[in-house]
């Protein structure tokens, strides 16, 4: 919308830099151009504002197709006013000498026409079409066409349009015949799915009978290793046995060998020792029986006083004494 201010009667007006103002005093044109700013008398004046940036402008209709099945297009179309001399004699795009608002309502108007124009040729394209095939490829198709005959819509040209783009949204049927349509592809990816869970579940089970196989084998032959470890220790035991036995043997055998020497030994000893004796008894004896008797007497009592008992101490009573001295006295007296 224009900015319009007021001064002693005159009205300045300053467009935007997107729109195309044209200005005619008394029927005759005084300015057209885009973003101008000028003064005016509102008396003699006629101003119109056609915007030149690009528009866009959303729309959503239901069609039918062939078999007759409702669907739902959403769209959108982008559009550019190309000629705004042209548009601003075609359509009202009059604005108001003292605020610069619309008095109608131009876009509405343009708006109408672009959506009138799509609709009828994606009417008439999704009219011919099966459903199925406009589900598939109604998307691409139907911009297509739509683009093709906006670009050739006469009316569109001579108002001064230009249709820049065309965007086909969505296409979709009735929320009813989307889920009947939806469930054959749920069903067949459910199917896929299932096949894919048995599948797993097969690798799975022919992996864990591959692990229990392994681990029977594992098991098997852990147990002939146990079994040959048991024979090689009963082995190894026998034969420690062996060894044990015969090392008993060969020490009861020097221990025999070594007791007899022994006792050998020690018997010679004794025997010796026992002529020994004999002969010191026989040289003890005839040395006595050739010694003077009195020399036998007194060697007697040297034996035996060599065989009494010793005598650290005596102790006296005093009845001992007593007895001792009363005959000591009865000596003296006699």
């Amino acid at each position: 919308m224009a900015d319009i201010t007021r001064r002693f009667g005159l009205r300045h007006l300053r467009a935007a830099p997107t729109a195309h103002i044209r200005h005619l005093n008394r029927g005759k044109v005084a300015h057209d151009g885009t973003g101008l700013a000028f003064w005016f008398r509102p008396l003699s004046a006629a101003l119109s504002e056609v915007p030149v940036d690009d528009r866009e402008l959303a729309m959503l209709f239901h069609a039918r197709t062939s078999d007759f099945q409702d669907v739902t297009v959403q769209a959108t179309l982008t559009y550019r006013i190309t000629e705004p001399a042209t548009a601003a004699v075609r359509v009202d795009f009059g604005i108001d000498p003292d605020t610069g608002a619309w008095r109608a309502a131009p876009l509405d108007q343009i708006a109408t026409l672009l959506t009138e124009t799509a609709q009828q040729h994606a009417l008439g394209l999704l009219a011919r079409t099966p459903l199925a095939a406009a589900l598939a490829d109604g998307v691409s198709t139907v911009r297509d066409r739509m683009a093709a005959g906006l670009a050739a819509e006469p009316r569109i040209t001579e108002t001064g349009l230009a249709v820049i783009a065309v965007r086909v949204v969505a296409l979709r049927p009735e929320p009813e015949v989307e889920r009947a349509l939806r469930t054959p592809a749920r069903e067949l990816v459910q199917q896929e799915a299932d096949r894919a869970t048995f599948e797993r579940r097969a690798v799975a089970v022919e992996h864990e009978r591959g692990i229990a196989e392994n681990e029977l084998a594992n098991q098997i032959e852990l147990a002939r290793r146990e079994e040959q470890l048991i024979t090689q220790r009963g082995a190894n035991a026998r034969l420690q046995a062996e060894d044990e036995a015969v090392a008993d043997r060969v020490r009861t055998e020097a221990e025999a060998e070594r007791r007899t020497r022994l006792a050998a030994a020690e018997a010679d000893a004794a025997r010796a020792l026992g002529d020994a004796r004999a002969a010191a008894e026989g040289a003890w004896l005839t040395a006595h029986q050739q010694a003077d008797p009195a020399v036998l007497r007194a060697l007697a009592l040297m034996r035996l006083a060599e065989h009494l008992p010793r005598i650290d101490s005596v102790t006296l009573s005093p009845d001992v004494v007593t007895g001792l001295l009363a005959k000591l006295a009865g000596g003296g007296e006699r």
